[in-house]
């Protein structure tokens, strides 16, 4: 099977897979990119999407909820599990290994994703980087970059994402593999308005 066929037929960002509508892709503007500590995703990857949102709910909350990324399962349906490669507080170079379902498609058998990420940068309350591949049968992420912003503003806090793709399977098909990311973007965002605004 070619890589043109396989990316065309299931792409998953690196953290949810997403069953119902998939929305227009919107690429991220190409300067003045949200940064984390002074790094921000892949300026030259083909593959990127960015969504925000505004969260009624406490920075702080909504930080915890995102770094503390062994208990994903709780509030993401599509994430079966997550486990912490090192201990403590969440950190540059800590690590963690996650898996999320694919399902069948009409060339590609039902798979689960293996996803290692780790922290580039992170900033309490403000920020946090990571990066790693995603690897499942049929399908191969060789490396997304993966940015979250917490900004507080009048009536809560802007949440901002953005991720990077690239590899040569990824990139076979541009337009798809950026709409599938975007759909996976927009529905970590939207379950992460929830779990923040239910506590």
């Amino acid at each position: 099977m070619s890589s043109n066929v396989r990316i065309a037929a299931f792409v998953i960002p690196l953290a949810v897979v997403l069953v119902g509508n998939v929305p227009a892709a919107q690429a991220a503007a190409a300067e003045g990119r949200p940064q984390c500590r002074g790094e921000s995703v892949d300026a030259g990857a083909r593959i990127r999407y960015s969504a925000d949102v505004v969260i009624k709910a406490p920075v702080s909350r909504i930080f915890k909820l995102q770094t503390a990324v062994e208990r994903w399962p709780d509030w993401q349906k599509p994430v079966l599990t997550s486990k912490r490669l090192d201990h403590g507080p969440l950190r540059e170079r800590s690590s963690w290994r996650w898996t999320t379902p694919a399902p069948a498609t009409a060339t590609t058998p039902a798979t689960t994703m293996r996803i290692t990420s780790t922290v580039r940068r992170v900033e309490r309350d403000a920020c946090i980087l990571w990066s790693g591949p995603a690897v499942g049968k049929g399908v191969r992420i060789d490396r997304g970059v993966h940015l979250w912003t917490f900004t507080e503003v009048k009536g809560g806090v802007r949440v901002h994402t953005e991720e990077t793709w690239t590899g040569d399977q990824v990139e076979a098909d541009v337009p798809t593999a950026t709409k599938l990311l975007g759909a996976g973007l927009e529905a970590w965002l939207r379950d992460l308005k929830t779990a923040a605004e239910a506590r």
